[in-house]
């Protein structure tokens, strides 16, 4: 009898850490369509660069501010030196940093 309770026990556990793992898989895949929302493509010009990882050619876009390099076979992004450590400073700030950098502007 008490092997029951305890299996039960565990199966409600695993349940909970699966539902968990839904959660927050879902909110993962909305903060990822947020963040390519804000993608916004460089006028169409010619790119003679070549993805690294296929043989894709590579796009320039925006994102905050800086300018990326993706590949259209693959979809990867690529950043020069500096770039990544740029971007996630500036999202993780969050609002009042981003008022901060607009009151402190050079213009």
């Amino acid at each position: 009898m008490a092997d029951e309770k305890d299996r039960f026990g565990e199966t409600m556990r695993l349940m909970e850490r699966a539902q968990e793992d839904i959660y927050f898989a879902e909110r993962d895949q909305e903060l990822i369509a947020k963040l390519k929302g804000k993608l916004q493509p460089v006028g169409k010009q010619e790119s003679k660069l070549r993805c690294p990882k296929c043989p894709g050619e590579l796009e320039t876009y925006t994102f905050e501010g800086f300018i990326l390099d993706r590949c259209c076979g693959c979809g990867g992004i690529w950043m020069d030196k500096g770039e990544l450590e740029g971007v996630v400073r500036k999202i993780s700030r969050g609002p009042l940093g981003e008022w901060l950098d607009t009151l402190t502007a050079k213009t």
